[in-house]
This record gives C-alpha cells, sequence and structure tokens, in this order.
C-alpha cells in the first residue's frame, strides 16, 4: 500500500477548516489494504481511503437549527441527513473526494469503518461507545479519496462497557429494550407511543443513553434530545 502524502496531509486540514463553521469534526481515517474492500470514487475506481465525518456531544446542533431555520419546509422530512449532505457534498467537490452517507445507498459499512478507525466496540444500546464521549456522538458521512491518508483522530484501547460491571444503561430502559444486551427497536418504539414513553424518553431522551456513565459532559441538549428520539418513533 502507498504511504500517506503531504498532499494527502494538506487536503485533511482542508477538510477539518471546513467542517468547523458546521460542528463537525473529521473523526478518524481508513487505508484499504485491498480494493476488494474499498469502496467506489465517483469515477468508479476503488478508493484508497476514507475519512469518517461527524459530531462529539452536542457540536453541530446551533449550525443544523439555524440552516434549519431558513430552508425551505424547515428541511424536509429528514432534515438532519439533508443539511448533512449539504454540507460534507460541498467540502468533498471542494477536495476532490467522494461522499458517503448512512442513509443513502450504496450501503457502507459505517460502524465497521469506525470501529477499523477510532478502535471502538458496540454497546448494548448498538451505539458505539467512545472512551471519552461516552454514547454522545455521531457519524454523518465519510469522504472517500484516491491516495492512502495518515492516521488522524483518536484511537481507542480500551472498550468502557468491558469494565463496566453494574450496566446501569441495561437497568435504566423502561421498556425492557436491552433485556438481551441487545437493542429491541420495536420495544422501544412501541414505548414511546405510549403515554409514559411520550412523556418521559421521547420528551427527555433515552434514559438508558443517559444512564451511561462516560461521556456525560458531552451529553446533547433537550431539544436535539427530543429531535433523536422523535425520528426513532417513527
Amino acid at each position: 500500500m502507498t504511504a500517506p502524502s503531504a498532499r494527502a496531509d494538506t487536503r485533511l486540514e482542508t477538510v477539518r477548516a471546513a467542517l468547523q463553521p458546521h460542528g463537525l469534526f473529521l473523526r478518524g481515517t481508513l487505508n484499504f489494504a485491498s480494493a476488494d474492500a474499498a469502496p467506489l470514487l465517483a469515477d468508479g475506481r476503488p478508493a484508497a481511503s476514507v475519512a469518517l465525518i461527524g459530531n462529539v456531544g452536542g457540536s453541530l446542533w446551533k449550525p443544523f437549527v439555524r440552516w434549519r431555520e431558513i430552508a425551505p419546509d424547515r428541511g424536509g422530512a429528514d432534515p438532519l441527513d439533508t443539511w448533512s449532505k449539504s454540507v460534507i457534498e460541498e467540502i468533498a467537490r471542494g477536495s476532490g473526494a467522494t461522499a458517503y452517507f448512512p442513509s443513502d445507498p450504496p450501503w457502507q459499512p459505517f460502524q465497521q469503518w469506525a470501529m477499523k478507525a477510532e478502535g471502538l466496540k458496540a454497546s448494548p444500546l448498538g451505539i458505539l461507545i467512545h472512551p471519552r464521549y461516552g454514547l454522545w456522538h455521531g457519524y454523518r458521512g465519510a469522504l472517500a479519496f484516491d491516495q492512502p491518508l495518515p492516521a488522524d483522530g483518536e484511537r481507542s484501547r480500551a472498550h468502557p462497557c468491558d469494565s463496566c460491571v453494574d450496566k446501569p444503561c441495561v437497568s435504566a430502559c423502561p421498556a425492557d429494550a436491552l433485556e438481551s444486551m441487545q437493542f429491541a427497536v420495536g420495544r422501544c418504539r412501541s414505548h414511546l407511543r405510549a403515554e409514559a414513553g411520550g412523556s418521559g424518553c421521547l420528551k427527555r431522551g433515552c434514559f438508558s443513553r443517559d444512564a451511561c456513565p462516560v461521556g456525560q459532559g458531552y451529553r446533547y441538549p433537550p431539544d436535539q434530545l427530543h429531535f433523536h428520539m422523535a425520528a426513532l418513533e417513527l
């Protein structure tokens, strides 16, 4: 595999600067050892690398809300996806990259990319847990490049759930959606549609997510919590 070049490093700095006003961050980079494992660039060639883009805590919320206030139809049915695409696609054009999104086909293995790029593992909720940010982070897209990239972002060597004995996320769920240590989305949605869920998790955010002691300083603001829970209810 070709080593990252100075040009690749400059590309990352350009992307990082372009993301900053939108409350988004370069979360990590991944170089592909084989073309068979790589997504395709816009011209049909296999990508050499991807750079993951996402939020840390509520970093994207204020820029997203400002955009939504002036967007036609307040951004439509999936405003956060629409906003993410408008931001990241413009940056992709400016950096010669191909943009990919978790919500769009061809479906790319975002969680697997993140696990390799940042060394993360899944929590019982299915969300990848970060040793600093806990469950309060996310991935909004990725940029695929035609050359290898230097390593970027934090890489975890410890999985917080491995040393968590009490598992407060499991016991905090009023819908018992984590009873088998796997997230039962049907149970969660049924609870949110009931009166207790509407006045509880739907309004205040996921009780299980909030019970995790890791990364509490990065907890999403109340409006963002309600936004994400309302989307899950659908």
